[in-house]
């Protein structure tokens, strides 16, 4: 084996690891780095996750809009909608994000930038290209790659993840579209596609739409989204195949709870049921690095691997899928690993959205999970409307709500969810008051509010807290007729 190279730093990933390598260099301006990403420069969320779906997103939301404009008065028209153009589009803006890292990571005196995929010989060194490198210290920001489930039939009739529509190696918008998961990914891009012209189906697992969110928002998204698009739950792909003269391809599920089999045909599929780990490209077992039985990169509180001085951050730990997260969880291991210090990861208000219309967003612990965590009897909901604020009315927004969960011994706010226009925005009212100490619900009802601003539906939500027996009887009833609470 030839001699390895040895340098200060490792760091495997260029994502949210970047954020702190200003502030590692300006410490130590001789220190010499390698910086290695077998894709392009700037990590998942910017090359093929949140930054372009987002931009993809909004003309879909302008179409939604434009949609639902005659029932106030506007007569409105759309002629066309330029898939491509806004494909494009999409890529000028990321790419050129893209090629600025990239030129910035070259540039660089301390770092030696690597775009090629590393794997581990040993503890504390690597494979790339040709070479061995060697570091004392290393950083996992390896991400993540989509899932792809093994389904008979799906390699041979071939398929499209959310990475390869993102680099455009489907430049025609397909006459139908079938999205075999049921999770955010699935959602987006149905509301994208399905905004675009394409009529789609998403053919979900799992019994319930949207699993990680609240029942009664993942059933109003399905009701809302399932005016737009075919959503099928419960459903167990068995097979693909092609059909009608090699021009369609044929999907047929299980629906677990009936046994029936149901059939949907589509010009393409889109599979879409989560990311998975990097470790049979990374080899972390090599080197000594623990991994979940999940195959992510196995972390303590303070983001140590099983090797010392081996940290993990991002997608690489499993954690929480989010850029945000990727970013606070870089400043953890700064301040653990360089400046010495013990620093705990706090996830206690870890907040997402879905950008979705309606859109969803939601921050802290679940109403099941706040009753497992805390009693059932110490847990007050509060609810509230949309269209019972003035704001909400003059909109013409319907059946869309906030809902808040709040500890009734001591006050504190537990959880929010949101369903419904600028959901993603609203939340950071209540993310704010979960990161002061001391703060909750009467710090809400204190503050001023603009009237009428859509902000007053989150105050009223904190203004109608109730038992979580009563939620259950006279709202959730409401909501999920069929359930009982």
């Amino acid at each position: 084996m030839a001699t390895a190279i040895h340098y200060d730093l490792i760091i495997i990933g260029s994502g949210s690891a970047t954020n702190i390598l200003e502030p590692i260099i300006q410490r130590n301006p001789k220190i010499k780095i390698a910086l290695i990403d077998k894709d392009e420069p700037g990590g998942i969320c910017l090359t093929r996750g949140c930054i372009p779906s987002k931009i993809m997103l909004y003309p879909a939301e302008l179409v939604r809009t434009i949609e639902e404009a005659q029932a106030l008065g506007i007569d409105a028209e759309i002629k066309k909608v330029d898939y491509v153009g806004i494909m494009e589009r999409m890529r000028a803006l990321i790419d050129k994000d893209i090629n600025s890292i990239r030129q910035g990571l070259s540039a660089s005196r301390n770092i030696d930038y690597y775009q090629s995929v590393a794997e581990f010989v040993g503890p504390y060194e690597l494979k790339v290209q040709d070479k061995y490198i060697r570091s004392e210290m290393i950083f996992l920001a390896t991400g993540s790659q989509p899932v792809v489930p093994k389904i008979k039939g799906l390699e041979s009739v071939g398929y499209q993840t959310s990475d390869s529509i993102i680099r455009m190696e489907m430049m025609k918008l397909p006459e139908s579209l079938a999205i075999i998961g049921g999770g955010y990914i699935a959602a987006e891009f149905g509301h994208f596609f399905s905004a675009m012209g394409a009529r789609v189906t998403i053919i979900g697992r799992n019994p319930q739409f949207l699993p990680q969110e609240e029942p009664e928002v993942s059933e109003l998204a399905k009701r809302e989204l399932g005016k737009h698009m075919t959503i099928l739950t419960g459903h167990e792909v068995l097979e693909t195949e092609m059909s009608h003269g090699q021009k369609k391809k044929r999907i047929t599920a299980l629906e677990t709870r009936s046994g029936r089999k149901a059939v949907v045909e589509a010009e393409e599929i889109l599979v879409a049921v989560g990311r998975g780990p990097l470790g049979n490209i990374l080899h972390p077992e090599r080197a000594g690095i623990k991994t979940t039985k999940d195959g992510w990169i196995q972390v303590n509180e303070y983001l140590e691997t099983s090797q010392p001085n081996v940290w993990a951050m991002g997608d690489a730990d499993g954690n929480y899928p989010f850029r945000h997260v990727a970013n606070y969880e870089s400043e953890v291991v700064y301040y653990n690993a360089i400046l010495k210090q013990k620093i705990k990861v706090d996830y206690h208000a870890v907040p997402h959205a879905v950008f979705t219309v309606p859109e969803i967003a939601a921050v802290g612990l679940r109403e099941r999970e706040a009753s497992q965590f805390y009693g059932a009897n110490n847990l007050l909901i509060g609810y509230e409307r949309y269209e019972d604020t003035a704001k909400g009315e003059a909109m013409n927004v319907k059946n869309y709500f906030v809902k808040v969960i709040v500890n009734e011994t001591n006050g504190t706010i537990l959880g929010a969810h949101i369903i419904g226009p600028q959901a993603s925005v609203l939340i950071q009212e209540i993310i704010n008051l979960m990161y002061a100490p001391g703060h909750g619900p009467r710090t809400m009802l204190n503050a001023l509010h603009i009237h009428p601003a859509l902000s007053e539906v989150v105050q009223r939500a904190f203004g109608s807290l109730m038992p979580l027996e009563h939620y259950h009887e006279h709202v959730l009833a409401e909501i999920l007729p069929n359930e009982n609470g």
